[in-house]
């Protein structure tokens, strides 16, 4: 009498914690194939479950998409925060108020051209993000990354870099700025650029965000 051999045993998740391992299954499609890669059912295959199971924790593509969003947003925010904790604290206020400015916007950049995908998914993807996924959109300081940019901002003008007159909506200014320039470097004309010249470029545009603010 044949035996038939037990089930495999799924690795892919602890009991009780599929919700993190689907999210984790969305950032790895985001990763790799953007915002329309994030699919339920692909989402779900990769967990190891059948797909009605992925609808006790999300409704819908649409819910994970969200949560995968959030996830992206951390993680640009520790890339600033990264660039942040690499500023030496005793410059002079304004000294550190325009290098923390500077390093929001190389984190940025950086996380842009290394990332591609979950930039994407982060910024491109359609609708504002909901109310209950907003908190895990910040960084391991507590922060996403347009409050990592007024932050950096309202430095700026507590030092006397920025003047308080001109401190509304420049973080709209700023940011419209390097996201044009990441935007156009993964998906743009600019996409031909080699490392260096990245650098060079995006070094240039936080000058002019900078002297511009």
């Amino acid at each position: 009498m044949a035996v038939r051999a037990p089930p495999a045993a799924r690795g892919t998740y602890r009991h009780g914690d599929l919700r993190r391992a689907l999210i984790e299954a969305g950032i790895a499609l985001a990763r790799a194939g953007g915002p329309d890669a994030v699919v339920l059912r692909e989402a779900t295959r990769r967990a190891g479950v059948v797909p009605n199971a992925a609808y006790r924790h999300f409704a819908s593509r649409l819910d994970l998409l969200q949560a995968v969003r959030a996830a992206a947003l951390a993680r640009v925010a520790d890339a600033m925060e990264s660039e942040l904790a690499k500023l030496r604290r005793g410059r002079r206020p304004a000294d550190f108020a325009r290098a923390s400015l500077r390093a929001v916007g190389t984190g940025y950049l950086r996380f842009a051209a290394a990332e591609s995908g979950l930039f994407r998914t982060a910024f491109v993807a359609p609708g504002p993000l909901s109310a209950a996924a907003l908190p895990a959109a910040a960084g391991p300081g507590g922060l996403n990354p347009f409050e990592l940019l007024g932050a950096a901002l309202d430095r700026m003008v507590e030092a006397g870099v920025l003047a308080r007159a001109r401190r509304a909506d420049a973080e709209y200014i700023a940011w419209s700025a390097v996201h044009g320039l990441a935007m156009l470097v993964i998906d743009g004309p600019l996409r031909g650029l080699g490392p260096a010249a990245r650098r060079r470029l995006g070094r240039r545009l936080l000058d002019m965000v900078e002297n511009g603010l």
